[in-house]
């Protein structure tokens, strides 16, 4: 067994040593100190016959550190094999600092192109909002969610997509969009979701991308897919899907996802209203609201409403002076409200108030 290991150990040496000697750049890390150590040794025997100032070997040292590394010269050489010496000095350490500043410079370009095509590594956060997605115009829907969740600020958004980076960069451009975090992929990979720090997150709103060049179907399967990786990874975040179908809905019931948009579905609901004649549809988008004070909105109670019946409850937003008027209740998040029940109906522990709050 352990000759085994020993002519393993052998072959491995025997490979890197091989390695080394066919890299010319091994051969070059030995040159350049042996041609910094010879030009050395020539200025010392030859500038301390002169009057240079150079009188030892530590002199002769100290001039090829600052040649090397200063770029310039501490005495005046004087004979010629010395002078030609301290020229290849300066030549090596000119050489030496442009190859520090090309790494340097190489390094940061690097990062700033990982960056710009979300390849970089964010840096660990904790509740953020995860958007899942692409569709034109997207900036209008980060607006939206900006103004519908005043408690989320832009650097604790994180989009994750496959989108042309050069779109994503173009939006991030926006000063108002500047500190949102990026990374680019497959959104339903757990390896993508892990470096938007899935386990860590507070909510998630995956898109629906009408623009990829899947079809309907392939695109709601995806989203549910997604919403079964996220689960997986976290179990308590809040996930609002969209999807283009209604098929597909019980998929992500059956996936816990929390909240459910079919988006198609509303236009055409708003299209139908809109045929009537009667202005429904500026009264859709009016309850809809575009921030968090205006329009239908989900509220909580004193907890001593709990097991009292719903005419209390709406004696007490009556007599409030902020202008919310209550029409139901929500019993469970990601269920359907409960729109104006019976006076005598009893609030179960948990529940929530659907309100209208009017536009200021």
């Amino acid at each position: 067994m352990k000759r085994k290991k020993l002519k393993g150990l052998r072959h491995s040496f025997i490979r890197k040593a091989k390695s080394i000697l066919t890299n010319p750049l091994a051969y070059l890390s030995l040159l350049v100190p042996l041609f910094i150590c010879i030009a050395t040794y020539v200025v010392y025997k030859t500038e301390t016959k002169t009057d240079s100032g150079i009188t030892n070997l530590f002199d002769s040292i100290w001039h090829t550190t600052v040649a090397v590394v200063a770029a310039y010269y501490d005495f005046y050489v004087k004979s010629v094999p010395g002078r030609l010496a301290s020229l290849v000095l300066l030549l090596f350490g000119m050489a030496f600092w442009a190859v520090i500043i090309g790494k340097i410079t190489s390094v940061i370009m690097d990062i700033q192109n990982k960056n710009n095509k979300g390849l970089k590594k964010i840096r660990p956060m904790k509740g953020h909002f995860l958007i899942c997605g692409w569709r034109p115009h997207f900036e209008k829907l980060l607006v939206t969610v900006l103004k519908s969740n005043p408690d989320i600020t832009p650097d604790m958004i994180v989009l994750v997509n496959d989108a042309p980076s050069e779109q994503v960069e173009q939006l991030r451009q926006d000063i108002r969009f500047k500190e949102i975090k990026y990374i680019s992929g497959d959104f339903s990979d757990a390896e993508i979701l892990n470096r938007a720090h899935i386990k860590e997150a507070g909510r998630v709103l995956i898109i629906a991308d009408i623009t990829s060049k899947m079809a309907a179907t392939e695109i709601d399967s995806h989203t549910v897919l997604t919403v079964l990786t996220i689960r997986r990874l976290n179990s308590s975040v809040y996930i609002a899907a969209e999807i283009l179908d209604q098929k597909f809905n019980d998929h992500l019931h059956l996936a816990q996802c929390n909240e459910i948009i079919q988006t198609q579905k509303y236009e055409h609901g708003l299209l139908a209203t809109a045929s009537s004649g009667m202005g429904y549809s500026n009264v859709i988008k009016s309850l809809i609201g575009e921030d968090a004070d205006s329009g239908i909105l989900i509220g909580t109670f004193p907890k001593t409403f709990t097991g009292k019946s719903y005419g209390e409850l709406e004696e007490y937003y009556s007599k409030k002076s902020d202008g919310e008027v209550l029409v139901g209740l929500l019993l469970k998040v990601g269920d359907k409200p409960l729109l104006t029940p019976a006076e005598n109906f009893i609030i179960p522990e948990n529940a929530k108030s659907v309100l209208i709050a009017a536009n200021q």
